[in-house]
């Protein structure tokens, strides 16, 4: 039950910093301001004595990428979403092997009842 809720609430995570990351850059909700004209942003760039970062982040190419990494985390929810219980079962701790039954072994073989383990040293 644990395993369900770890990989359920990974998939909500994901969902939300996809959310915030592809649509914050363009956007202006609750009346915040501007990506590139924020309090800190401006206090942090007097600060450090950087007059050029908050150009910089205010370009369409920080908000591009910035975006991009916001679509990434997009995939990874669905990806996740699809290989629901994969990621539950391998949670677990169970072994799934998918190809067992596509290829199955020959008469004279025989499959290891546990895994060598290796020495540390």
């Amino acid at each position: 039950m644990s395993s369900r809720l770890t990989v359920i609430f990974y998939i909500i995570l994901c969902l939300e910093a996809g959310i915030v990351l592809t649509f914050l850059p363009w956007v202006h909700p609750f009346g915040l301001s501007d990506w590139g004209d924020n309090f800190f942003l401006v206090y942090a760039a007097q600060k450090m004595g950087l007059q050029g970062l908050q150009d910089t982040v205010a370009s369409g190419w920080v908000r591009g990428a910035v975006s991009g990494l916001g679509l990434v985390n997009f995939v990874l929810a669905f990806w996740e979403i699809a290989h629901f219980r994969r990621t539950v079962h391998k949670l677990d701790g169970h072994a799934v092997n998918y190809t067992a039954a596509a290829a199955p072994l020959p008469p004279h073989a025989t499959r290891p009842d546990h895994a060598d383990q290796l020495s540390d040293n």
